[in-house]
């Protein structure tokens, strides 16, 4: 394929950032690489075969980049201000929807001038999109910062297929009434053919609000809107390359490091393991609290059992991610003082980011995964760490308010809220039989690799096309 930028394209995915991270070598020569996170890993290969292009922010304000031609399809940058980021994004998308979207977790903020960021960035990233469809495209909008782009862009240019899928959770209508601006943000969504959800609760939660709209009916998955459009509106539950994983975490180069990981922590006889973001949604405080309890009540033996979490740093100029930080570091050292040694820390605390091997080595070196989000839209993680565990000799503990437990029924559960019963779940998973653990991991294994990132894809695609 050409390496020059295509005027027009059938196949736009639009989304807050752009599927490549910049490097800069030592001579100060800038070049592009996709970034490493599944939903690049799913649409690279769709784009590549259909010659598309991706919008979406680089990643540094006040900054014009180019567009330019990346492995096979087109980026084209949209650029924000210091200023947009901190309203639009920081703003509006994550302390105002993304608390909101998650069950109120913390207290979501409304500012008239986040709402006026958002609506301007919204628009344009329309704008681009609008102006790189070629007649008839298809373009897919990714998540809830550009909930308003599926309408701009159906005003724009009305001949388009428009997709749209929300990654998060989506709340109920007692819950999602408190936004001033409720109303637009609904239309918002409405201006696709298609807007596509985790779970059927929240497909269904938003067809209630559809409905409410003057001129609008809903039923049996769809929304008729005043301008005689029928929007189908339905569950589509993301994955992950999972063979991709088990690939990965089967190599030569994790298995070394998966060796060096275990000798590292001391080489226990239980290793106990948590991955996340750190974000109030994913139930760290209690996680920690919970497992720390039982070290303290003599249930866990810091000798024989090893507790890693690792948080990668998220949002840090957002306030209640600096408090999350900071309590989670005293909960860490209180705990290790009262339980631990300095040569048996029964718990290892890592706040940073990792490369994929490392994490890969971590899930292989898990005898027990803890995922216990408060609210989830789906967590891959928990997928992830059945992909790559090659025995069948683990277990994994899931949060019931985890999308992900609706496909994952074989995993012990637990309200994340219920600090006890999280407790006794942990100590059943620690203690069951190796048949019965056996059997919960087949059946999960089948459902992770049955269903992957390109299923999903396919899946959507498929209906939206069709449309």
């Amino acid at each position: 394929m050409s390496e020059t930028v295509q005027d027009k394209v059938d196949f736009l995915v639009i989304a807050n950032r752009l599927p490549v991270d910049r490097k800069i070598d030592d001579e100060g020569n800038v070049s592009w690489q996709s970034s490493p996170g599944g939903l690049v890993t799913a649409l690279e290969p769709v784009m590549q075969r259909k010659g598309g292009a991706w919008i979406g922010w680089h990643g540094a304000p006040d900054e014009v980049v180019e567009p330019f031609h990346h492995d096979g399809y087109d980026i084209h940058p949209v650029p924000l201000s210091a200023q947009e980021v901190e309203e639009y994004y920081e703003g509006f998308s994550n302390a105002t929807l993304w608390p909101l979207y998650h069950d109120c977790v913390v207290e979501p903020v409304f500012h008239r001038e986040w709402w006026d960021a958002f609506q301007k960035v919204n628009k344009r990233f329309a704008e681009q999109a609008a102006e790189q469809a070629a007649e008839g495209a298809t373009v897919w909008v990714q998540d809830y910062q550009l909930n308003l782009v599926p309408t701009y862009l159906r005003e724009m240019r009305p001949d388009l297929r428009i997709g749209f899928f929300l990654h998060i959770p989506f709340p109920p209508i007692e819950l999602y009434s408190r936004l001033p601006w409720r109303e637009e943000l609904v239309e918002g969504l409405l201006g696709a053919d298609l807007v596509g959800f985790q779970t059927p609760g929240a497909a269904a939660n938003f067809l209630r609000l559809a409905k409410r709209r003057p001129g609008v009916t809903a039923s049996r998955g769809r929304a008729h809107t005043r301008d005689g459009r029928d929007v189908v509106v339905r569950d589509f539950p993301i994955s992950i390359d999972s063979r991709g994983f088990h690939e990965l975490a089967t190599s030569e180069k994790v298995q070394a490091e998966t060796a060096k990981l275990r000798e590292d922590l001391g080489n226990p006889e239980t290793i106990i393991f948590g991955v996340d973001r750190l974000d109030y949604t994913k139930g760290l405080r209690q996680r920690i609290r919970a497992v720390g309890e039982l070290f303290k009540e003599g249930k866990l033996d810091p000798h024989e059992v090893v507790f890693l979490q690792l948080a990668t740093p998220s949002r840090e100029r957002v306030e209640e991610y600096k408090i999350l930080r900071d309590d989670i570091n005293q909960l860490v050292g209180q705990i290790n003082s009262k339980v631990g040694t300095i040569a048996n820390r029964a718990l290892v605390y890592r706040n940073e980011s990792v490369p994929r091997e490392v994490l890969a080595a971590m899930y292989q070196v898990a005898d027990l995964m803890l995922v216990t989000p408060v609210r989830d839209g789906m967590n891959l993680v928990a997928k992830e760490y059945i992909a790559c565990r090659s025995n069948d000799d683990s277990a994994l503990v899931l949060s019931e308010f985890a999308g992900a437990a609706r496909e994952l029924k074989q995993a012990y559960m637990v309200n994340p809220y219920d600090i006890d019963g999280m407790k006794a779940t942990i100590m059943k998973a620690l203690t069951d039989s190796p048949k019965v653990k056996a059997r919960k991991m087949r059946s999960m294994r089948r459902q992770v690799f049955d269903k992957t990132i390109d299923v999903w894809a396919d899946d959507f695609l498929t209906e939206l096309e069709g449309r």
